[in-house]
């Protein structure tokens, strides 16, 4: 694949994933109210996640998403639900200055499902690879090594986008000493947490 085009898909993906969105929301919420330590395997799963909607564009199976339309929107609402349930534990979590005093961790596997039901049910990243993405790139054109070139292109992007979020997120948090001041940050996460959940639900 011709290095243009490879900037080019870049490009539009750093503006469409760089734009806060509901994953992000989330992803900073849970920074914030808990740390990054644990926001790992949420953010491997919104990478695969976006993967997945990159291979299905590329490959033509923009029909499955049409065809099962029921299943993603299952999928939507299983993430909305979570994300729910986040934002009301981080509303009700004790407030602890103490590092080791910090709420239980949730499980990796509940957090990679969350990440992926979230991402799987975005309808904004679902139109960006299956209605813009063809306006960039000649998808017939693609060879199965344009599309490992496309999906390392879209893993530096992603990595770098959503790292510099978690990064902003700990860095503020770092600055929550106080019990009122985490007590704050608490209620904020899960307000934007439930905003978040909020939004994807919105979405059609």
């Amino acid at each position: 694949m011709e290095f243009t085009s490879l900037l080019i898909f870049a490009g539009a993906l750093i503006v469409a994933a760089g734009s806060p969105g509901p994953s992000i929301a989330a992803l900073v919420a849970r920074v914030i109210s808990k740390g990054f330590r644990d926001v790992f395997p949420f953010l491997a799963a919104m990478w695969i996640g976006e993967a997945i909607w990159l291979s299905m564009a590329v490959f033509g199976l923009a029909f499955v998403a049409q065809t099962f339309h029921a299943v993603f929107v299952v999928v939507k609402w299983l993430g909305v639900a979570y994300l729910a349930y986040l934002a009301w534990k981080m509303w009700t979590a004790p407030v602890t200055v103490g590092e080791s005093e910090m709420p239980r961790e949730d499980s990796p596997v509940r957090l990679f499902l969350a990440g992926m039901a979230v991402t799987l049910g975005n309808p904004k990243i679902m139109m960006f690879y299956l209605a813009l993405l063809p306006t960039i790139i000649d998808l017939a054109a693609v060879t199965v090594v344009g599309w490992l070139e496309l999906t390392v292109t879209m893993a530096v992007v992603l990595v770098a986008i959503d790292l510099a979020w978690v990064f902003a997120a700990a860095q503020a948090r770092r600055m929550l000493r106080s019990a009122r001041a985490m007590r704050i940050a608490n209620r904020v996460s899960a307000a934007t947490m439930a905003g978040a959940a909020a939004a994807i639900a919105a979405r059609s």
